[in-house]
């Protein structure tokens, strides 16, 4: 008799790091947003660009949504088309400040009393991009409001993530509606 697993969907941001409890820190030498606020920040989001993680391995069209929970928490919405299968993989979690509400640091859950941070390490006037990271230098995200985003905010921000000392040779372009897949990484 063999006992059957559940089956979580593979598009759970940062569960890796998440399930190690406590987790929740912020890499060395970086800093989160000051004058953060939620209210802007909330919405839909493009992923641009990532460093590469099994859980998003072959995920094109990455979106992740941002909304108020009633308990004061953020609902995350986290969603990318895997093109292999032909099917769209979907994860929900919640997020809360570390921090004061003004500072771009939070700890997102997707699987029960397990948190891993979630650092807003770069983000415009008008919250238009924003470069984030997990709690340590493997994980890093490159988001925009719009579907594409500018070769020349683009290299800024990858040669911001390289100032800070993230492996920007591995980031992985997405590829987003209207577009293919790009074959190109980070270089600066």
């Amino acid at each position: 008799m063999s006992t059957r697993l559940p089956q979580f969907p593979r598009l759970t941001w940062l569960a890796p790091f998440s399930l190690l409890a406590g987790c929740t820190g912020l890499p060395d030498g970086t800093e989160p947003v000051r004058d953060f606020e939620l209210t802007t920040y909330l919405g839909q989001w493009y992923e641009i660009a990532r460093l590469p993680h099994r859980f998003e391995e072959g995920l094109d069209y990455v979106t992740a949504t941002y909304e108020r929970r009633e308990d004061g928490g953020i609902r995350v919405i986290n969603r990318g088309y895997d093109r292999l299968s032909g099917k769209w993989d979907e994860a929900e979690g919640r997020a809360y400040f570390i921090d004061q509400a003004n500072v771009g640091r939070l700890k997102v859950s997707f699987f029960g009393p397990f948190y891993g941070g979630y650092n807003v390490l770069e983000l415009d006037d008008d919250y238009r991009h924003a470069l984030v990271a997990g709690p340590d230098r493997d994980y890093l995200w490159i988001l925009a409001r719009q579907p594409q985003l500018d070769e020349t905010t683009y290299r800024a921000l990858v040669g911001r993530a390289g100032e800070l000392g993230f492996p920007v040779d591995d980031l992985v372009r997405v590829a987003q509606p209207g577009q293919d897949r790009p074959s190109s990484t980070g270089e600066a």
